[in-house]
């Protein structure tokens, strides 16, 4: 795996995880998927720190505790008649990853190419780390609240997976991409989503890039980019001073 100079780490933490798997949703259920996807740890990283400017690519997650399950009844409500009905989510329980990630310039954000100072964010992303994130951070679903901390990715060696060798998940969703992010010609303009195969190596998931050429890729639908103008959504590099503070 390439190391990267604007790389983050970090350790990510919670009681339940709810991955959900989509074919479980269509009956008013939810089971999760046994390993975080690779969007979930997306909305983490960027809950941690994130601008248009950049796009975070996530790595690989070290599976730090076993993976256990835990079914809860629960009455979602609906929201046309105010009534409910008994559903049963299935969780992941006592969850803990390690997460390596980096950013790349999103190059679908030309207008903001005066923000394209690496080691400001970067220094701005290990901060957030140590202040466990910039806005709340979730485990897939709102309800399972977790928490971020800094850790020393490299070093950590002690993995409950370990000693396997292989273990395939089989199709899971890996992400969805939005015009803003594109880079296939093919598919600018267009909303996506990648399914792939992820297979966990000694208790280590190694993620697929968002544009590699194994992912499984269907159009969603037409979308348009969204436009961000400086002193109305968006305030630009007036947000931060010549030294990157806040």
């Amino acid at each position: 795996m390439m190391t990267y100079e604007n790389s983050i780490q970090y350790k990510v933490y919670g009681k339940y995880a709810l991955f959900t798997d989509p074919l479980t949703k269509i009956g008013g259920e939810r089971f999760s998927y046994e390993i975080p996807t690779y969007s979930a740890l997306k909305g983490i990283t960027e809950s941690i720190y994130w601008k248009p400017t950049f796009t975070w690519i996530i790595d690989e997650c070290k599976i730090m505790k076993p993976i256990q399950t835990q079914s809860m009844g629960i009455r979602p409500i609906h929201y046309h008649n105010r009534g409910n009905d008994l559903s049963i989510y299935t969780y992941l329980y006592d969850v803990e990853y390690l997460v390596k990630a980096h950013f790349e310039w999103n190059e679908n954000r030309p207008d903001l190419s005066g923000d394209r100072k690496k080691s400001k964010h970067l220094d701005i992303a290990k901060r957030m780390v140590e202040k466990g994130g910039r806005r709340d951070i979730f485990l897939g679903t709102r309800e399972c609240h977790a928490y971020v901390e800094p850790c020393d990715y490299e070093n950590v060696s002690s993995i409950p997976y370990g000693n396997i060798a292989q273990r395939a998940f089989g199709v899971m969703v890996h992400g969805i991409t939005y015009p803003d992010e594109q880079t296939s010609p093919k598919f600018k303009g267009k909303m996506t989503v990648r399914l792939w195969k992820p297979v966990m190596k000694n208790g280590i998931i190694h993620f697929e890039r968002p544009d590699s050429s194994d992912m499984i890729v269907r159009v969603i639908g037409g979308l348009n980019q969204k436009n961000f103008v400086y002193g109305e959504n968006f305030s630009g590099l007036s947000e931060f001073d010549e030294k990157g503070v806040f």
